[in-house]
C-alpha cells in the first residue's frame, strides 16, 4: 500500500479513505461524526481556521485528523 500523503484533501476524498466501502455522503458524515466526537481534535481544528461549512482540509488540517485518528 502506498504510504498515506499529507496534503490538502476535500472532505469527500478523505472521508472516503476512511470508509472505502460507504457512499460519499455516508463517509463524510461518519468522519465528521468522529471528528465531532473526539474534541480535542475539534478544537485544534478550529483553532487552525476550519470552519464546518468548508468543502476540505489544509495540509496542516490533514495532519492533525491524522495525528487523533490515524492514517486513513
Amino acid at each position: 500500500m502506498d504510504r498515506f500523503i499529507i496534503r490538502p484533501y476535500t472532505k469527500k476524498e478523505l472521508a472516503l479513505m476512511y470508509f472505502p466501502d460507504s457512499s460519499p455522503r455516508t463517509a463524510v458524515n461518519h468522519l465528521m461524526a468522529w471528528i465531532r466526537r473526539c474534541r480535542p481534535l475539534l478544537e485544534r481544528l478550529e483553532a487552525s481556521g476550519y470552519e464546518k461549512t468548508a468543502k476540505g482540509f489544509t495540509p496542516r488540517q490533514t495532519g492533525t485528523i491524522v495525528e487523533y485518528l490515524g492514517e486513513p
